[in-house]
């Protein structure tokens, strides 16, 4: 059905006047993190807080208080959840994925790649797209915890303080 009721349009109009404010007074309050992408638990939140506006505009069953309660809540659980994390590493353990070494001075980890489900075409795309013809021109590929692959070429490889924290299994390397 293409059209309901004028009612129902406007209803929509005026909750989405409304909640939108009460979306971005919430986020503003919880910080620049609250949006990001920065690992698989914020990408979760994000998603959460869009499935709850949507809700809230169309769903005439769930009140605006109500739906700026569940926003507030979620907002406020990701806050508490950050802040634990960078503080206690139990709660880091928990809720964030750790970087993964896929392909180590132009060698690929076949181990690695299929523990995290990655095929060696994926990591060769990520290679191609930093303009990177040859794997032996790579000093590593990392899987990030939201999911984009970084390239270290070994002329930028430097000291590698930051690859400090990257999961690296004890896998058997593979030549290509």
């Amino acid at each position: 059905m293409f059209f309901d009721s004028w009612n129902e349009f406007f209803r929509v109009l005026v909750m989405a006047g409304l909640a939108y404010p009460i979306l971005i007074a919430a986020v503003r309050a919880s910080g620049k993190r609250t949006l990001s992408k920065m690992n698989a638990f914020d990408l979760v939140v994000t998603v959460a807080l869009g499935s709850t506006l949507a809700t809230i505009l169309l769903n005439r069953q769930v009140a605006l208080w109500e739906g700026a309660v569940a926003l507030g809540s979620l907002v406020t659980l990701q806050f508490v959840t950050a802040w634990a994390s960078v503080r206690f590493r139990g709660v880091r353990r928990l809720v964030k994925a750790e970087p993964t070494l896929l392909l180590h001075e132009g060698r690929l980890l076949h181990d690695a790649m299929r523990g995290q489900r990655v095929t060696p075409d994926e990591v060769r795309q990520a290679i191609r797209a930093q303009g990177t013809g040859a794997l032996e021109l790579v000093h590593a590929v990392v899987l990030e915890t939201d999911g984009s692959f970084s390239v270290i070429s070994r002329s930028q490889h430097g000291s590698g303080s930051a690859m400090d924290g990257v999961r690296e299994r004890r896998t058997r390397h593979h030549d290509v």
